[in-house]
Protein backbone atom coordinates (compact mmCIF):
# COMPACT_ATOMS: atom_id res chain seq x y z
CA UNK A 1 0.00 0.00 0.00
CA UNK A 2 1.37 3.14 -0.96
CA UNK A 3 1.80 6.11 2.00
CA UNK A 4 -0.99 8.96 1.85
CA UNK A 5 1.59 11.05 0.44
CA UNK A 6 1.63 9.53 -2.77
CA UNK A 7 -1.90 8.80 -2.76
CA UNK A 8 -2.48 12.12 -5.51
CA UNK A 9 -6.34 11.91 -5.84
CA UNK A 10 -6.49 12.38 -2.28
CA UNK A 11 -3.53 14.97 -1.77
CA UNK A 12 -5.42 16.94 -4.96
CA UNK A 13 -8.84 16.68 -3.36
CA UNK A 14 -6.93 17.80 0.14
CA UNK A 15 -5.64 21.21 -2.16
CA UNK A 16 -9.07 21.87 -2.92
CA UNK A 17 -10.50 21.75 0.16
CA UNK A 18 -7.71 23.92 2.24
CA UNK A 19 -8.54 26.49 -0.67
CA UNK A 20 -11.84 26.62 -0.66
CA UNK A 21 -11.51 26.61 3.45
CA UNK A 22 -9.08 29.37 3.57
CA UNK A 23 -11.36 31.55 1.78
CA UNK A 24 -14.80 30.73 3.04
CA UNK A 25 -12.98 31.75 6.47
CA UNK A 26 -11.88 35.32 5.45
CA UNK A 27 -15.32 36.10 3.67
CA UNK A 28 -16.78 34.92 6.94
CA UNK A 29 -14.96 37.71 8.86
CA UNK A 30 -15.42 39.89 5.62
CA UNK A 31 -19.65 39.74 5.46
CA UNK A 32 -19.96 41.23 8.78
CA UNK A 33 -17.21 43.75 8.30
CA UNK A 34 -19.10 44.71 5.36
CA UNK A 35 -22.88 44.87 6.80
CA UNK A 36 -20.94 46.65 9.56
CA UNK A 37 -19.57 49.52 7.07
CA UNK A 38 -22.84 49.34 5.05
CA UNK A 39 -25.46 49.76 8.24
CA UNK A 40 -23.45 50.57 11.61
CA UNK A 41 -25.80 47.72 13.11
CA UNK A 42 -24.46 44.54 14.99
CA UNK A 43 -27.70 43.12 14.48
CA UNK A 44 -27.75 42.95 10.81
CA UNK A 45 -23.95 42.03 10.98
CA UNK A 46 -25.23 38.85 12.78
CA UNK A 47 -27.86 38.06 10.56
CA UNK A 48 -26.22 36.92 7.51
CA UNK A 49 -23.93 34.11 9.25
CA UNK A 50 -27.18 33.47 11.03
CA UNK A 51 -29.28 32.97 7.66
CA UNK A 52 -26.33 31.40 6.14
CA UNK A 53 -26.04 28.82 9.11
CA UNK A 54 -29.72 28.53 9.52
CA UNK A 55 -30.28 27.56 5.73
CA UNK A 56 -27.74 24.99 6.50
CA UNK A 57 -29.46 23.31 8.92
CA UNK A 58 -32.86 23.68 7.95
CA UNK A 59 -32.15 21.66 4.27
CA UNK A 60 -29.17 18.93 6.11
CA UNK A 61 -31.45 16.47 6.15
CA UNK A 62 -32.52 16.36 2.24
CA UNK A 63 -29.74 17.26 1.17
CA UNK A 64 -27.78 14.13 2.81
CA UNK A 65 -30.50 12.24 0.69
CA UNK A 66 -29.70 13.77 -2.22
CA UNK A 67 -25.91 13.27 -1.83
CA UNK A 68 -26.65 9.67 -1.61
CA UNK A 69 -29.20 9.67 -4.80
CA UNK A 70 -27.10 12.01 -6.99
CA UNK A 71 -24.07 12.48 -8.44
CA UNK A 72 -21.70 13.18 -5.97
CA UNK A 73 -18.96 14.68 -8.19
CA UNK A 74 -21.34 16.88 -9.67
CA UNK A 75 -22.82 18.01 -6.49
CA UNK A 76 -19.08 18.89 -5.56
CA UNK A 77 -18.65 20.66 -8.17
CA UNK A 78 -22.34 22.38 -8.86
CA UNK A 79 -21.58 23.43 -5.20
CA UNK A 80 -18.15 24.95 -5.87
CA UNK A 81 -19.61 26.95 -9.41
CA UNK A 82 -22.25 28.20 -7.41
CA UNK A 83 -20.13 29.85 -4.70
CA UNK A 84 -18.31 30.99 -7.47
CA UNK A 85 -21.24 32.98 -8.81
CA UNK A 86 -22.25 34.52 -5.84
CA UNK A 87 -19.06 35.14 -4.27
CA UNK A 88 -18.31 37.08 -7.61
CA UNK A 89 -21.49 38.32 -8.02
CA UNK A 90 -20.77 40.41 -4.34
CA UNK A 91 -17.58 41.35 -5.51
CA UNK A 92 -19.21 43.12 -8.92
CA UNK A 93 -22.02 44.51 -7.32
CA UNK A 94 -19.62 46.52 -4.60
CA UNK A 95 -17.51 47.10 -7.34
CA UNK A 96 -20.07 48.89 -9.26
CA UNK A 97 -21.79 50.25 -6.12
CA UNK A 98 -24.98 47.98 -6.73
CA UNK A 99 -25.11 45.87 -3.18
CA UNK A 100 -28.05 45.69 -0.87
CA UNK A 101 -28.59 43.74 2.16
CA UNK A 102 -31.59 41.50 -0.16
CA UNK A 103 -28.68 40.83 -2.30
CA UNK A 104 -26.63 39.66 0.82
CA UNK A 105 -29.17 37.63 2.01
CA UNK A 106 -30.46 35.94 -0.98
CA UNK A 107 -26.11 34.77 -1.26
CA UNK A 108 -26.37 33.68 2.18
CA UNK A 109 -29.11 31.51 1.76
CA UNK A 110 -27.78 30.01 -1.90
CA UNK A 111 -24.53 29.19 -0.12
CA UNK A 112 -26.13 27.80 2.67
CA UNK A 113 -27.79 24.96 0.23
CA UNK A 114 -24.69 24.35 -1.32
CA UNK A 115 -22.91 24.16 1.74
CA UNK A 116 -25.22 22.49 3.15
CA UNK A 117 -24.73 19.80 -0.15
CA UNK A 118 -21.36 20.06 -0.22
CA UNK A 119 -20.09 19.06 3.16
CA UNK A 120 -21.91 15.45 3.46
CA UNK A 121 -20.33 14.78 -0.32
CA UNK A 122 -17.28 15.74 0.54
CA UNK A 123 -17.14 13.39 3.84
CA UNK A 124 -18.52 10.71 1.70
CA UNK A 125 -16.22 11.31 -1.19
CA UNK A 126 -13.09 11.52 0.91
CA UNK A 127 -13.66 7.81 2.43
CA UNK A 128 -13.57 6.51 -1.01
CA UNK A 129 -10.40 8.06 -1.93
CA UNK A 130 -8.31 6.70 0.97
CA UNK A 131 -7.79 2.89 2.41
CA UNK A 132 -9.39 2.38 5.31
CA UNK A 133 -5.58 1.99 7.40
CA UNK A 134 -5.16 5.13 6.43
CA UNK A 135 -8.32 6.88 7.64
CA UNK A 136 -6.88 8.15 10.50
CA UNK A 137 -4.25 9.75 8.90
CA UNK A 138 -6.09 11.51 6.42
CA UNK A 139 -8.54 12.66 8.59
CA UNK A 140 -5.79 14.04 10.61
CA UNK A 141 -4.53 16.29 7.79
CA UNK A 142 -8.38 17.12 7.05
CA UNK A 143 -8.50 19.42 10.96
CA UNK A 144 -4.42 20.19 10.18
CA UNK A 145 -6.14 22.19 6.83
CA UNK A 146 -9.47 23.55 9.14
CA UNK A 147 -7.41 24.78 12.14
CA UNK A 148 -4.84 26.33 9.75
CA UNK A 149 -8.02 27.96 7.71
CA UNK A 150 -9.36 29.16 11.32
CA UNK A 151 -5.76 30.71 12.09
CA UNK A 152 -5.09 32.57 8.88
CA UNK A 153 -8.20 33.36 7.16
CA UNK A 154 -9.73 36.07 9.57
CA UNK A 155 -6.23 38.20 9.39
CA UNK A 156 -5.93 37.94 5.76
CA UNK A 157 -9.77 38.47 5.75
CA UNK A 158 -9.20 42.17 7.57
CA UNK A 159 -6.26 42.63 5.50
CA UNK A 160 -8.22 41.91 1.96
CA UNK A 161 -10.73 43.88 3.12
CA UNK A 162 -8.90 46.99 4.12
CA UNK A 163 -7.25 47.22 0.96
CA UNK A 164 -10.82 46.79 -0.36
CA UNK A 165 -14.94 46.17 0.60
CA UNK A 166 -14.74 44.03 -2.66
CA UNK A 167 -11.50 41.86 -2.43
CA UNK A 168 -11.82 39.81 -0.27
CA UNK A 169 -14.87 38.17 -1.92
CA UNK A 170 -13.21 37.59 -5.43
CA UNK A 171 -10.65 35.93 -3.86
CA UNK A 172 -12.90 33.66 -2.09
CA UNK A 173 -14.52 33.20 -5.64
CA UNK A 174 -10.90 32.30 -6.73
CA UNK A 175 -10.27 29.49 -4.17
CA UNK A 176 -13.67 28.30 -4.68
CA UNK A 177 -12.11 27.95 -8.45
CA UNK A 178 -9.34 25.85 -7.07
CA UNK A 179 -11.59 23.69 -5.23
CA UNK A 180 -13.87 23.10 -8.53
CA UNK A 181 -10.68 22.73 -10.59
CA UNK A 182 -9.04 19.88 -7.48
CA UNK A 183 -12.19 18.19 -7.24
CA UNK A 184 -12.47 17.86 -11.33
CA UNK A 185 -8.89 16.16 -11.28
CA UNK A 186 -9.14 14.00 -7.75
CA UNK A 187 -11.82 11.98 -10.18
CA UNK A 188 -14.09 11.67 -7.06
CA UNK A 189 -16.35 8.73 -7.23
CA UNK A 190 -19.83 9.11 -8.73
CA UNK A 191 -21.73 6.72 -7.37
CA UNK A 192 -22.25 4.85 -3.95
CA UNK A 193 -21.06 1.42 -3.90
CA UNK A 194 -24.07 -0.05 -3.08
CA UNK A 195 -26.91 2.34 -4.67
CA UNK A 196 -30.02 2.96 -2.46
CA UNK A 197 -33.00 1.24 -3.41
CA UNK A 198 -34.66 3.37 -6.41
CA UNK A 199 -38.30 2.92 -5.00
CA UNK A 200 -37.69 4.62 -1.54
CA UNK A 201 -38.85 8.02 -1.44
CA UNK A 202 -36.86 10.61 0.19
CA UNK A 203 -38.57 10.21 3.63
CA UNK A 204 -38.06 7.13 3.42
CA UNK A 205 -34.37 7.44 2.56
CA UNK A 206 -33.70 9.66 5.70
CA UNK A 207 -35.78 7.37 7.77
CA UNK A 208 -33.67 4.48 6.96
CA UNK A 209 -30.55 6.57 7.82
CA UNK A 210 -31.83 7.82 11.42
CA UNK A 211 -32.75 4.30 12.10
CA UNK A 212 -29.27 2.82 11.32
CA UNK A 213 -27.92 6.05 13.37
CA UNK A 214 -30.64 5.53 16.62
CA UNK A 215 -29.33 1.55 16.68
CA UNK A 216 -26.00 2.52 17.40
CA UNK A 217 -25.72 3.24 21.19
CA UNK A 218 -22.68 4.97 20.89
CA UNK A 219 -23.38 7.19 18.06
CA UNK A 220 -26.47 8.25 20.20
CA UNK A 221 -24.71 9.01 23.48
CA UNK A 222 -21.97 10.96 21.26
CA UNK A 223 -24.98 13.15 19.69
CA UNK A 224 -26.22 14.04 22.84
CA UNK A 225 -22.79 15.28 24.61
CA UNK A 226 -21.84 16.86 21.15
CA UNK A 227 -25.04 19.07 20.70
CA UNK A 228 -24.85 20.19 24.34
CA UNK A 229 -21.43 21.06 24.34
CA UNK A 230 -21.55 22.91 21.25
CA UNK A 231 -24.04 24.85 22.33
CA UNK A 232 -22.38 25.97 25.99
CA UNK A 233 -18.67 26.07 23.98
CA UNK A 234 -20.09 28.44 21.19
CA UNK A 235 -21.91 30.52 23.33
CA UNK A 236 -19.04 31.54 25.19
CA UNK A 237 -17.53 33.42 22.04
CA UNK A 238 -19.16 36.77 22.71
CA UNK A 239 -18.71 36.98 26.55
CA UNK A 240 -14.97 35.63 26.00
CA UNK A 241 -14.85 38.57 23.25
CA UNK A 242 -16.32 40.99 25.97
CA UNK A 243 -13.82 39.56 28.95
CA UNK A 244 -11.19 40.60 26.92
CA UNK A 245 -11.85 44.31 25.49
CA UNK A 246 -8.99 45.48 23.48
CA UNK A 247 -9.12 44.34 19.56
CA UNK A 248 -5.90 43.18 19.43
CA UNK A 249 -6.02 41.32 22.40
CA UNK A 250 -8.78 39.48 20.85
CA UNK A 251 -7.03 38.99 17.59
CA UNK A 252 -4.56 37.24 19.60
CA UNK A 253 -6.77 34.86 21.84
CA UNK A 254 -8.73 34.15 18.73
CA UNK A 255 -5.26 32.71 17.11
CA UNK A 256 -4.80 30.82 20.13
CA UNK A 257 -7.78 28.41 18.91
CA UNK A 258 -6.24 28.08 15.46
CA UNK A 259 -2.86 27.64 17.33
CA UNK A 260 -4.28 24.85 19.41
CA UNK A 261 -6.04 23.00 17.21
CA UNK A 262 -2.86 23.12 14.92
CA UNK A 263 -1.20 21.67 17.87
CA UNK A 264 -3.96 19.09 18.73
CA UNK A 265 -3.63 17.68 14.95
CA UNK A 266 -0.09 16.57 15.33
CA UNK A 267 -0.94 14.98 19.30
CA UNK A 268 -4.44 13.61 17.85
CA UNK A 269 -2.80 9.98 16.72
CA UNK A 270 -1.20 9.55 20.16
CA UNK A 271 -4.49 10.10 21.90
CA UNK A 272 -6.56 7.88 20.08
CA UNK A 273 -4.47 5.22 20.59
CA UNK A 274 -4.48 6.12 24.38
CA UNK A 275 -8.93 5.84 24.42
CA UNK A 276 -11.54 4.27 22.50
CA UNK A 277 -13.45 6.69 20.69
CA UNK A 278 -16.31 6.91 23.23
CA UNK A 279 -14.05 7.44 26.53
CA UNK A 280 -12.20 10.03 24.15
CA UNK A 281 -14.71 12.06 24.28
CA UNK A 282 -15.92 11.84 27.76
CA UNK A 283 -12.18 12.79 28.44
CA UNK A 284 -12.32 15.99 26.00
CA UNK A 285 -15.84 16.74 27.54
CA UNK A 286 -13.93 16.75 31.18
CA UNK A 287 -11.18 18.82 29.73
CA UNK A 288 -13.17 21.94 28.74
CA UNK A 289 -15.09 21.52 32.01
CA UNK A 290 -12.05 21.80 33.95
CA UNK A 291 -10.44 24.79 32.09
CA UNK A 292 -12.49 26.85 30.73
CA UNK A 293 -13.80 28.23 33.86
CA UNK A 294 -10.11 29.43 34.24
CA UNK A 295 -10.49 32.26 31.91
CA UNK A 296 -12.00 34.29 34.59
CA UNK A 297 -9.22 34.37 36.15
CA UNK A 298 -8.14 37.92 35.54
CA UNK A 299 -4.54 37.61 34.30
CA UNK A 300 -4.68 39.16 31.02
CA UNK A 301 -5.10 38.66 27.23
CA UNK A 302 -2.69 35.97 27.48
CA UNK A 303 -3.66 33.96 30.32
CA UNK A 304 -6.71 33.85 28.17
CA UNK A 305 -5.41 32.60 24.84
CA UNK A 306 -3.52 29.95 26.90
CA UNK A 307 -6.75 28.81 28.63
CA UNK A 308 -8.24 28.48 24.73
CA UNK A 309 -5.08 27.15 23.74
CA UNK A 310 -5.02 24.15 25.96
CA UNK A 311 -8.57 22.99 25.52
CA UNK A 312 -8.24 23.44 21.81
CA UNK A 313 -5.34 20.66 22.37
CA UNK A 314 -7.63 17.62 22.13
CA UNK A 315 -10.59 18.90 19.47
CA UNK A 316 -8.96 17.31 16.74
CA UNK A 317 -8.85 13.66 17.55
CA UNK A 318 -12.15 14.03 18.74
CA UNK A 319 -13.20 14.89 15.50
CA UNK A 320 -11.03 12.78 13.65
CA UNK A 321 -12.03 9.93 16.20
CA UNK A 322 -15.44 10.10 15.30
CA UNK A 323 -14.76 10.60 11.28
CA UNK A 324 -13.01 7.62 11.13
CA UNK A 325 -15.85 5.77 13.28
CA UNK A 326 -18.30 6.56 10.76
CA UNK A 327 -16.37 6.18 7.91
CA UNK A 328 -15.49 2.55 8.54
CA UNK A 329 -19.25 1.69 9.79
CA UNK A 330 -21.32 3.00 7.72
CA UNK A 331 -22.46 1.54 4.59
CA UNK A 332 -21.24 3.85 1.58
CA UNK A 333 -25.10 4.03 -0.06
CA UNK A 334 -25.99 5.55 3.40
CA UNK A 335 -22.86 7.91 3.66
CA UNK A 336 -24.37 11.37 2.76
CA UNK A 337 -27.31 11.07 4.85
CA UNK A 338 -25.28 9.86 7.68
CA UNK A 339 -23.09 13.19 7.58
CA UNK A 340 -26.06 15.20 6.58
CA UNK A 341 -28.08 14.02 9.63
CA UNK A 342 -25.40 14.43 11.66
CA UNK A 343 -24.23 17.89 10.65
CA UNK A 344 -27.98 18.80 11.80
CA UNK A 345 -27.76 17.08 15.21
CA UNK A 346 -24.07 18.82 16.12
CA UNK A 347 -25.14 21.99 14.98
CA UNK A 348 -28.90 22.34 15.61
CA UNK A 349 -28.54 24.31 18.42
CA UNK A 350 -25.72 26.52 17.68
CA UNK A 351 -27.92 29.08 15.94
CA UNK A 352 -28.84 29.87 19.65
CA UNK A 353 -25.37 30.48 20.98
CA UNK A 354 -24.74 33.91 20.42
CA UNK A 355 -28.15 34.97 21.81
CA UNK A 356 -27.50 32.88 24.99
CA UNK A 357 -24.06 34.68 25.37
CA UNK A 358 -25.13 38.02 24.50
CA UNK A 359 -27.53 37.82 27.02
CA UNK A 360 -25.90 36.25 29.68
CA UNK A 361 -23.18 39.14 29.56
CA UNK A 362 -25.17 41.80 28.86
CA UNK A 363 -27.62 40.93 31.98
CA UNK A 364 -25.05 39.02 34.50
CA UNK A 365 -20.96 40.82 33.14
CA UNK A 366 -18.45 38.43 31.13
CA UNK A 367 -16.95 36.59 33.92
CA UNK A 368 -20.45 35.15 35.29
CA UNK A 369 -21.68 34.41 31.89
CA UNK A 370 -18.44 32.40 31.48
CA UNK A 371 -18.64 30.38 34.85
CA UNK A 372 -22.73 29.86 34.07
CA UNK A 373 -22.17 28.44 31.11
CA UNK A 374 -19.21 26.24 32.34
CA UNK A 375 -21.77 24.91 35.01
CA UNK A 376 -24.02 23.90 31.90
CA UNK A 377 -20.78 22.23 30.85
CA UNK A 378 -20.53 20.46 33.64
CA UNK A 379 -24.07 19.13 33.56
CA UNK A 380 -23.90 17.79 30.01
CA UNK A 381 -20.66 16.07 31.02
CA UNK A 382 -21.60 14.92 34.28
CA UNK A 383 -24.89 13.03 32.56
CA UNK A 384 -23.23 11.65 29.93
CA UNK A 385 -20.51 10.47 31.69
CA UNK A 386 -23.12 7.85 33.00
CA UNK A 387 -23.78 6.10 29.39
CA UNK A 388 -22.50 2.71 29.46
CA UNK A 389 -22.10 3.11 25.56
CA UNK A 390 -19.35 6.32 25.95
CA UNK A 391 -17.38 4.56 28.74
CA UNK A 392 -17.52 1.30 26.43
CA UNK A 393 -13.93 -0.13 25.29
CA UNK A 394 -15.38 -1.00 21.62
CA UNK A 395 -16.43 1.74 18.51
CA UNK A 396 -19.42 1.72 16.38
CA UNK A 397 -19.52 -2.05 14.32
CA UNK A 398 -17.38 -2.23 11.44
CA UNK A 399 -18.94 -2.78 8.26
CA UNK A 400 -18.66 -5.70 5.67
CA UNK A 401 -18.30 -3.52 2.54
CA UNK A 402 -14.38 -3.50 2.02
CA UNK A 403 -13.23 0.01 1.48
CA UNK A 404 -12.36 1.56 -1.93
Amino acid sequence: MQPLRRNLRFQVFWVGSAASELGSTLSGLAFPLLVLAMTGSPTQAGLVGAVAMGTEILVGLPAGALVDRWDRRRILLGADLVRIVTMAGVGGALLTGALTMPHLLAVAVVNGVASALFRPAHGASLRALVPREQLPTAYAQEQTRQHAAGLAGPALGGALFALGRAVPFLVDAVTYLVSFVCVAFARVPRRPETPPAPAQSMRADIAEAVRWMWDQPLLRAVCGLVLGCNLVVNAMTIPIIVLVGDPVDVGVVMAALGLGGLAGAALSARLMRLLPTGRLMLAGSWLFALVLPLLVLPLGAYWTAGVLFVAMLVVPALNIALEVEIARSVPDHMQGRVHGALNVMFSGLTPLAPLLGGLLSQHAGAAPAILVLCVGLVACTVTASFSRSLRAKGGLPVRETPVS
